[in-house]
């Protein structure tokens, strides 16, 4: 297990492509926990929970069913008002299969890059804002700041959402001294990203009835009939890319539906009763993926009459097991405006990826996506951010309270 100490390097750079020693210390810290979303990420939130302790920043943990993972939520500045949250998710997708050249949770820097699971996305982000707290602190600048580290964005953005609800609920959100502003540290080379799309990811259960294979008309087969809602599924995703409206700017300028994953049958002489699919929407901003799912549904009924008139109990079930809404916002917009002053750029750019943006948007705070690193490096064996990124990253932040 990686002990959470808070020694840093001894020989700090001023070089402008490193970061600082702390700040690299803290990011490796990071990326040597495995916080993959299917474990726990109790031991870096209770890291960073404890380093704020000592600095006696107020936090608040906000945990899922289990308890294994939790959200935190801290201030710098209570009180002060128009603050602004910066905001990281500490979950990782998995490495199983991949071809990695080095252990996954090394945090080696080589050739100028840290190297890791989840250093573009997004522990490197993360450890370069609690490298600043300290000095932001000190610096005791007009506004607040608001740290969101939360767990499982990978798989649906559900910590997220916990987050936010436990704010509305204590109605921190609604104050005089409630943020205004969102920075999104996902990895878009530092430039403000002001748009992406929507993942709405849906599971399909279907419930036949098994017989013999030679007895087909005495069964409901699960797989045909998981396969028509597939096909339609597709139809669907064909007319998205030839009629539906398009945004230029994405890589993929209009809405997809994909099937992703399907599991049926048990043997080739058994007609299967159990069927179970995943598929989903990535919408554009403003595109209506409620709608596309309602007719994934009301299809899905036209063929249960004939699929009950052999069994009552066949027929689907739907379930949502991901939810992360759309983001755009306009290039006016207040935390735009701040994004591109740290960042000294007039760039904008739309990313392909999901983000917590949309759910932060909701919430009504004015939000915006920048961080270091590039999404082509995430979720990839030897994934890595470079030092270069982390230092302009950390400039970034430094500017958001200058040093006294």
């Amino acid at each position: 297990m990686y002990s959470c100490g808070y020694s840093e390097p001894m020989t700090p750079t001023t070089d402008p492509r490193q970061p600082s020693a702390a700040a690299l210390a803290w990011a490796q810290r990071l990326v040597r926990m495995n916080t993959v979303s299917r474990d726990s990420n109790l031991a870096l939130i209770d890291c960073i929970a404890d380093h704020l302790r000592d600095l006696g920043v107020p936090l608040r943990l906000t945990y899922d069913a289990t308890r294994r993972k939790a959200n935190l939520y801290a201030t710098l500045g209570v009180g002060k008002p128009n603050g602004v949250i910066l905001s990281g998710h500490t979950d990782t997708v998995p490495w199983d299969g991949q071809a990695w050249t080095l252990d996954p949770l090394s945090a080696e820097i080589r050739d100028g890059r840290l190297y890791g699971r989840g250093s573009a996305d997004m522990k490197g982000w993360i450890g370069l804002v609690v490298a600043q707290a300290q000095a932001w602190l000190e610096a005791d600048g007009p506004q607040a700041l608001h740290f969101a580290f939360s767990y499982d964005e990978e798989t649906g953005g559900f910590g997220a959402r916990g987050l936010i609800a436990d704010l509305e609920a204590a109605g921190l959100l609604k104050n005089d001294a409630a943020p205004r502003l969102c920075i999104v540290g996902e990895p878009t080379s530092m430039v403000p990203a002001i748009a992406h799309k929507g993942v709405h990811r849906w599971r399909c259960c279907v419930r036949g009835k098994a017989a013999h294979s030679s007895l087909t008309p005495n069964a409901v087969n699960a797989l045909e009939a998981a396969a028509r809602v597939v096909a339609h599924i597709a139809g669907m995703a064909d007319e998205l890319r030839d009629h539906a409206p398009r945004q230029t700017g994405f890589d993929v300028p209009y809405s997809t539906a994909a099937v992703c994953v399907i599991e049926g049958g048990i043997a080739d002489n058994v007609v299967p009763e159990d069927c179970r699919f995943h598929y989903e929407f990535r919408d554009l901003p403003g595109a209506d993926a409620a709608a596309l799912q309602a007719r994934v549904a009301a299809y899905a009924a036209t063929l249960e009459g004939a699929m009950q008139a052999i069994e009552p109990s066949a027929g689907f079930r739907f379930e949502n097991i991901a939810l992360m809404p759309s983001f755009q916002a306009g290039p006016d917009e207040p935390a735009v405006q701040l994004a591109q002053r740290l960042a000294g750029t007039r760039q904008t750019t739309l990313v392909a990826f999901g983000t917590e943006a949309g759910l932060f948007q909701r919430a009504g705070l004015s939000t915006v996506v920048c961080g270091p690193g590039s999404i082509n490096q995430a979720h990839q064996a030897d994934e890595y951010v470079s030092l270069a990124q982390l230092a302009q990253a950390e400039v970034f932040l430094q500017g958001l309270v200058p040093h006294r």
